[in-house]
Order: structure tokens, then C-alpha cells, then sequence
């Protein structure tokens, strides 16, 4: 049982939701325009200023479907009205970022720097202020997208267990390991 695909998703003031024919579900908002294909057996429906995602029969298939579409359409509704954010920070002696544009340019202790070209849809600012680690913000309206293009930037050099260095996400708790000791 769907208990997250049988949830109603409403639909805030300002917001518009279109449904094609061939299941292109189309949202509009004050932040922008999100478009998601659905399957074909999933029925999307707009009933009484709320989205009703529903599926034809309980065979598996359907109800992994059934929730994964109410999600995402949830996360275009979310993403077009607030938009999401994501937060990283560089630990480490001697780690910058910095942006040009839609450019990132991060300096992570190898032999060159690295330069990142970001999509369009996402916007960046960058943060270096004394005393602090420098601070990666993106910013966009498409939730797999900003979390996608994160996943990037933090593979460019991960946290390592021993000192914490690398791209981590804010807030975010490492694992630490301790390192060797002594002989006595």
C-alpha cells in the first residue's frame, strides 16, 4: 500500500498544472516551469484545488510507480512556489571557490584548479570570509538537478575520515577514524 502515492498534493495559489494527453504533466509557478513525463498507467488528476495520482491495478510495478510519481510531482510544485537550496563548504588549508557567472572555479590542493560549468537553471554564490570555510550555495527550482550537479561538486574531493578535508555539505556529520598512535 501507497501511503505517500494516496496523499493528495495541493495546489497553491499561483500555481497552474497542465496534463497533456500522453501523461506530460506540466507545472507553472512564480519561480518558473517544471515538465515531467508519467507512465502510462498512472492517471494524474486535478480534483477540488488538489493533484490525485492514481494507479490501475496492485501489482508491484504500479505501486513503486504510484508513489515515485506523487513524489516528484510534489517536488515540481515545491520547487516552482519556494525552490530548494543546497549549502557545501570547503574544509581544508588552502581550498577556494569561486564563480564567474554560471562558472565554478575551486581550488581543492591538487596540481590545477578545477572549473565546473553549471546548468543554466542553477544559480551560484560563492563565500570566503575570514575565519570560516569557504561556501558553495546553489540555488535552482529542480530538486534532482540541484542534487545532481551537489553530488558533483562534493566528488571533486570528498570528505576524508582522518581530518574531515574536502567539499561536505552544511551541517553534515563525518564519520572520523583515529589515527595511529604511538608505541610505548
Amino acid at each position: 500500500m501507497s501511503r505517500i502515492g494516496k496523499a493528495p498534493i495541493a495546489i497553491p495559489s499561483g500555481v497552474s498544472i497542465a496534463v497533456s494527453d500522453k501523461n506530460l504533466v506540466t507545472v507553472k509557478g512564480p519561480k518558473g516551469e517544471l515538465t515531467q513525463q508519467v507512465d502510462s498507467d498512472i492517471t494524474v488528476k486535478e480534483e477540488d484545488g488538489n493533484i490525485v495520482v492514481s494507479r490501475p491495478t496492485e501489482q508491484k510495478k504500479h505501486k513503486a510507480l504510484h508513489g515515485l510519481y506523487r513524489a516528484l510531482i510534489n517536488n515540481m510544485v515545491v520547487g516552482v512556489t519556494e525552490g530548494y537550496k543546497t549549502t557545501q563548504e570547503l574544509v581544508g588549508v588552502g581550498y577556494r571557490a569561486s564563480n564567474t557567472g554560471n562558472t565554478l572555479e575551486l581550488t581543492l590542493g591538487f596540481s590545477h584548479q578545477i572549473v565546473f560549468v553549471l546548468p543554466q537553471e542553477i544559480k551560484i554564490t560563492t563565500t570566503a570570509d575570514k575565519g570560516k570555510n569557504p561556501t558553495i550555495t546553489l540555488e535552482s527550482i529542480d530538486k534532482q538537478l540541484i542534487g545532481q550537479v551537489a553530488a558533483k561538486i562534493r566528488s571533486f574531493r570528498k570528505p576524508e575520515p582522518y581530518k574531515g578535508k574536502g567539499v561536505k555539505f552544511a551541517g553534515e556529520v563525518l564519520r572520523r577514524k583515529a589515527g595511529k598512535s604511538a608505541k610505548k
